[in-house]
């Protein structure tokens, strides 16, 4: 897999050995806290002996998603762990001494449900090697074990403070691994743009990232969700320390069950709930935002056909998406139309909100990904523009085997738009054939 060869950082956690992979360094599966089922995370406790972060972060519990697998390829070895608060580090494989990088800490998208910071899809060699930051990929809890609790016997939101515990982890280690505490920005796709949005004004998060870059998050379903978590709750029941993981998967798809009569919303059941820690109520959420936005620059997009994704996927949409006179009219009379509710008009509102409060906002629009026909610039087609490789995309849903040059060819200048962000908060590339920007 990797050229096995130790190197040694010694940050505040303690000793730390990874491994070269040619430009840049890996330090793998650091374990930034610890946590007993449905209790919040602690601090992970000083290595008393070096750390061998030489394997990638296991994923949290999670049920086999069958439409995922239908989109990209099937990652062989996966280990599965409940204890999953783990992160991994790439850095250029050369930093001088006392130099200080921009660092990115990426939260992997997935509804709040699958997935992983360690796939092959987001591999971060080429953005680190290309655009010198360190990136720092996060797993956390998902579903009824991460999102979904009463407040009062279980916390709520669990994965979001899993989160934090990584944020602060960083915020005291990262200097040895040539990142700069002070230039940290918080990115995620999905599930993991609505993370880094709601980060934004979690309690305890504050001072511990400067940048949010909010990548197609499906703002358009967080609000108004009190109702179905309620349902779920009662759906899914009591979940026992000692009841073992394929039960808690089963009482997790009870509670996808009872979301599915609440619309659009149950279509991402798991996810963040207002009013319970480190959230405010869903009242407070304009002014919480607002009150955080002089100190954290965001760059928000989403793309012209997020749910475009799932037309092939869709055993009748699919076959009628083969009919070059129907699918014009599929695009712009259910795609878009989806699109703008899920994913578009929140991008503009949140924007909007946070240029008045006196932030920096700039939005953009993906136009055109690298993906097969009708989909367009659809649900994570910009994501093999800025990370994962060829092995991990080529011959996917999203890549085709013969477009792959085509995201060799644009891939660069799309890192360097996102590195520039994370480094000086602006966005100055021309608009181009992909992208569209708003600097308001």
């Amino acid at each position: 897999m990797l050229d096995v060869d130790p190197l040694t950082w010694d940050p505040p956690a303690g000793r730390i050995t990874g491994i070269a992979d040619g430009t840049v360094v890996r330090a793998l599966g650091i374990p930034y806290a610890r946590a007993e089922r449905f209790a919040p995370p602690e601090p992970w406790p000083v290595f008393d002996e070096p750390y061998p972060a030489t394997t990638p972060s296991p994923v949290a519990p999670q049920s086999q998603a069958t439409f995922v697998d239908q989109l990209l390829h099937p990652v062989e070895g996966l280990v599965v762990d409940e204890h999953c608060q783990r992160l991994s580090i790439t850095a250029p494989a050369e930093v001088a001494p006392g130099e200080r990088l921009p660092v990115v800490v990426w939260i992997h998208g997935g509804s709040y449900v699958i997935g992983g910071g360690d796939l092959p899809i987001y591999d971060a060699h080429d953005l680190v090697s290309e655009q010198r930051v360190v990136f720092v990929s996060v797993t956390f809890r998902l579903g009824v074990l991460g999102f979904l609790g009463d407040g009062a016997t279980v916390p709520a939101n669990l994965g979001l403070l899993d989160l934090v515990a990584a944020l602060r982890w960083v915020r005291a280690n990262i200097a040895a691994f040539g990142g700069d505490p002070e230039l940290v920005t918080v990115a995620g796709q999905s599930a993991g743009g609505d993370a880094a949005a709601h980060l934004m004004i979690s309690d305890g998060a504050a001072g511990l990232f400067r940048r949010a870059i909010i990548q197609s998050a499906p703002l358009g379903l967080s609000r108004g969700r009190a109702r179905m978590n309620r349902a779920m709750l009662r759906a899914v029941g009591v979940v026992g320390p000692d009841l073992s993981l394929d039960a808690v998967l089963e009482r997790q798809a009870l509670g996808e069950r009872a979301a599915a009569p609440f619309g659009l919303s149950g279509g991402m059941p798991y996810g963040t709930q207002y009013g319970f820690a480190p959230l405010p109520a869903e009242r407070g959420l304009d002014a919480a935002w607002s009150a955080v936005a002089p100190g954290i620059d965001v760059l928000i997009g989403s793309g012209d056909d997020e749910t475009g994704m799932y037309v092939p996927l869709v055993p009748g949409l699919r076959s009628i998406a083969r009919s070059r006179i129907v699918r014009p009219l599929l695009r712009w009379l259910l795609v878009r139309p989806l699109s703008e509710v899920i994913y578009g008009r929140d991008v503009r509102r949140f924007a909007a909100r946070h240029r008045a409060a006196g932030g920096r906002a700039t939005t953009y629009r993906l136009h055109r990904g690298v993906t097969t026909k009708p989909t367009g610039a659809v649900h994570m087609s910009d994501l093999p523009l800025l990370l994962g490789g060829r092995a991990a995309w080529a011959g996917s849903r999203f890549v085709t085997e013969q477009d792959w040059a085509e995201v060799e060819r644009r891939g660069p200048a799309f890192r360097a738009i996102w590195a520039e962000f994370a480094r000086t908060g602006r966005v100055t590339a021309a608009d181009d054939e992909t992208l569209t920007f708003d600097r308001g």
